[in-house]
């Protein structure tokens, strides 16, 4: 480009997925990228980008997300445009982000973080505890599914896929009783009156990096690099920085019942993590606090000592 500024001659061409909810995440970025350089909206192109994972979510709508091949499934396609040229930047719902990136491309850009907390969502239950014995509950979590079985083993949970509005829809049909969904995307999406109660982070730890909206560039497009620095949010950053080792200290993927939470008052950072058998049989839990600084480190001993305590296949599925 002839200028370090996008122009709607010459767009800066925003990559995502095509979900309600990515295309929210996507128009907020533009729009904390127009308010910081003061540019039109013409001068943002939303690209949205088919993956793999959107084919076979539908194809093998009751399968595990485990068993469909993870993570990366919902983001290779994005990857791959992005490192061709064909976009400039990615945004991704960080929860779902693997946490390691191609060669290539760089993801430390993050706006500021929207409510962590689990929504529990009914059409005629109040509460996780209103919930009769034997109700059905619906989850694609697997964290989620191992902590509803760990403090509801009575209750039925199955298989629960689809974008919000597809899971509303299932709800409403009657396939389970309550489900649970993020509390931040029904914020974006304004959905928040479906929420029949948000859930303490103590009674529920949320997965790692609930909440937080990443974006995603080549490493070598240092035009971008300072375009999305005027909109990073230092402090989800530091406290992604501490989840983010804690999960790869235990190799975190869609196969693994994880839950992490970074917090920061003044100068420290307090950390919770768990990690659960699928079956919901056996909760590890820890908490520690360190100076900001050394976030990442204390996510990474946390994951460590937690490792250590589980012993050899806790993960294991046989149980599940």
């Amino acid at each position: 480009m002839t200028t370090d500024r996008p122009t709607p001659a010459q767009p800066l061409r925003i990559g995502t997925r095509g979900s309600p909810l990515a295309l929210a995440q996507a128009h907020e970025t533009r729009h904390r990228l127009m308010a910081a350089f003061d540019l039109p909206e013409a001068a943002f192109e939303i690209v949205v980008i088919k993956t793999m994972g959107d084919d076979r979510a539908l194809i093998d709508a009751d399968k595990p997300l485990k068993d469909l091949g993870g993570k990366g499934l919902f983001t290779r396609e994005i990857e791959d445009d992005m490192l061709s040229g064909k976009i400039d930047i990615a945004v991704h719902s960080m929860k779902d982000m693997p946490v390691l990136q191609p060669a290539g491309l760089v993801l430390d850009c993050y706006l500021p973080r929207e409510d962590v907390r689990d929504a529990f969502v009914s059409l005629g239950h109040d509460s996780l505890a209103a919930l009769p014995q034997g109700a059905c509950v619906g989850s694609s979590s697997l964290r989620r599914r191992a902590q509803l079985k760990a403090r509801r083993p009575d209750l039925s949970v199955v298989e629960f896929r689809g974008n919000v509005q597809t899971r509303m829809k299932k709800l409403g049909d009657g396939v389970v009783d309550a489900t649970f969904l993020a509390m931040a995307g029904l914020r974006r999406l304004g959905m928040d009156a479906v929420v029949r109660t948000a859930i303490a982070t103590e009674e529920m730890l949320p997965a790692v990096a609930q909440g937080a909206i990443g974006i995603e560039r080549r490493a070598d497009d240092h035009r971008v690099a300072a375009m999305l620095d005027a909109i990073h949010d230092i402090p989800t950053g530091q406290r992604l920085a501490a989840e983010r080792a804690f999960l790869a200290g235990l190799d975190g993927s869609c196969q693994t019942p994880i839950a992490g939470l970074a917090e920061i008052d003044g100068g420290r950072l307090r950390l919770r993590g768990e990690i659960l058998r699928p079956d919901g049989s056996e909760v590890l839990t820890d908490e520690r606090h360190a100076p900001i600084a050394d976030g990442a480190a204390l996510g990474a001993e946390m994951a460590r000592d937690l490792r250590q305590r589980a012993g050899p296949g806790f993960f294991d599925w046989h149980n599940a």
